[in-house]
């Protein structure tokens, strides 16, 4: 986690618990005063509106506008909404991505249920008490775009009838050679089943055992340790394992077996070793046995940044993709996640191999953990950009039902999305379900069942020079 989302963090529980201290300074004195039975019940009836409509880790206002910036090539053109069809008169030509700007505000429902906006068959969510700047992922629609059939309409909010459209033109990445970086097991399927289902030519990478956070593993009589160092084993073999389904052999897979939340002190001191927190060990050969090439780092089993950037280069140059598909080093804001894509870029400039391309995925953010907003199946819509960020182009594939059904059961394979909820988000999701109209999934307990299985996957396009 960074310094910016545990500040965010931070400010977030402070703000609660004043709301929870001025809620008890006003309910105690009016329990005493009308009769000491109302106290209690308020109290529940406080907890249960919490959990229906303020539980959500949103760490921006909701007016706030989103701020995106495009490559000076992909120019907006201009859109209106008439009679909830979406009319314009420029030309969308070869374009895969399609991105739509526009103004939502949210109703005074849209303050208590979930704005979203319908589009065509598609749904794209948005936060309680919305009123700001958006971006809609029309991608998929582009045949009933130009024919002018392509119905919007807002529930729990409005639209402005004026927009803009930005159409980008990407080559099909899925027909070139690619390399995928995974910080942890399941990293690759979060952001990219869909694309590597489908992939002509696809190389997995995972860098890290996922060892940490094993308390389930208890249950089954082990100390700490022996939790920690069974999980590490078992998501290791999930990084080698669960691809199959989606079509890539163990042969095209490589765990690397460095150590959780340690990838940024190891930046930070290459020459140095950084053994697990949680599982004591520090040869990271104990999981690479079923790699199928030979790196640097198996000399001698040291978790070290100086292993991990020979042990990148030497994959880079064995597999040679044209595009690597890689964490958002700016909007995503998992330590580890970060640290890969610094791993990368600093392996690509030692290496003799130079990929044209990187993709850039998101599997978590500074501001919103609900993100993508709505129920599974539905589409992706540009997450919140508070801050500006780099002008990267998009790319936006869709994936069949077929493929989304897929890309859940590889999800189910991984035992970290196993785990069964606590009682309280249990809970909690009864009561958004009744009260706020939330829908989760039947493929999984986990959220990432929830945010991942959509009709769309989104990459950020970075061109890497010739």
């Amino acid at each position: 986690m960074t310094a910016r989302k545990q500040a965010l963090l931070k400010r977030h529980r402070r703000h609660k618990r004043l709301a929870m201290l001025a809620a008890l300074l006003v309910l105690v004195p009016l329990g005493a005063w009308v009769a000491w039975w109302w106290l209690p019940v308020l109290l529940v009836l406080g907890w249960i509106g919490h959990e229906a409509w303020f539980a959500d880790h949103l760490f921006y206002a909701p007016i706030d506008d989103y701020r995106y910036a495009f490559p000076p090539a992909v120019q907006p053109m201009a859109v209106r909404i008439e009679q909830g069809h979406v009319l314009f008169e420029g030309d969308c030509g070869a374009a895969d991505t399609l991105i739509l700007r526009m103004r939502i505000k949210a109703s005074w429902l849209g303050r208590w249920l979930d704005p979203h906006v319908l589009i065509g068959d598609d749904r794209q969510d948005f936060e309680r008490g919305v009123n700001g700047q958006r971006y809609l992922n029309l991608s998929g629609q582009a045949a009933a775009l130009a024919a002018g059939r392509l119905r919007l309409r807002g529930r729990f909010c409005s639209l402005e009838p004026l927009a803009s459209l930005y159409a980008l033109s990407n080559p099909d990445y899925s027909r070139q050679s690619l390399m995928i970086i995974a910080p942890h097991a399941d990293d690759a399927e979060l952001a990219a089943f869909g694309l590597y289902s489908q992939a002509a030519e696809v190389s997995i990478i995972t860098l890290t055992q996922g060892e940490i956070e094993a308390e389930s593993y208890r249950a089954l009589g082990l100390d700490a340790v022996e939790a920690a160092r069974l999980k590490g084993r078992l998501r290791a073999w999930d990084s080698l394992a669960v691809p199959l389904w989606g079509g890539v052999t163990q042969v095209r897979c490589v765990q690397l077996g460095y150590y959780c939340l340690q990838l940024p002190a190891m930046a930070a001191q290459p020459e140095l070793a950084f053994a697990s927190r949680e599982s004591m060990e520090g040869d990271i050969r104990s999981v690479r046995g079923h790699n199928p090439l030979q790196l640097p780092g198996d000399r001698d089993g040291l978790p070290s940044w100086r292993n991990l950037l020979a042990d990148l280069v030497a994959a880079l140059e064995h597999f040679r993709p044209e595009v690597v598909v890689t964490p958002h080093p700016e909007l995503d804001p998992h330590s580890d996640h970060i640290a890969s894509t610094q791993a990368l870029l600093e392996a690509i400039q030692l290496s003799s191999w130079k990929p044209k391309t990187l993709l850039l995925y998101a599997n978590h953010l500074h501001d919103n953990d609900r993100w993508p907003m709505g129920p599974a199946g539905m589409g992706i819509a540009l997450p919140p950009a508070i801050e500006p960020l780099p002008a990267d182009g998009l790319w936006s594939p869709s994936l069949s039902a077929a493929v989304q059904l897929d890309k859940a059961m590889a999800l189910a394979m991984q035992h970290d999305l196993q785990c069964p909820l606590p009682l309280k988000k249990r809970m909690r999701r009864l009561i958004q379900r009744w009260l706020a109209g939330r829908r989760w999934p039947a493929t999984g307990a986990d959220e990432f069942f929830r945010k991942a299985v959509r009709r769309h996957e989104l990459f950020w396009v970075r061109s890497l020079g010739d």
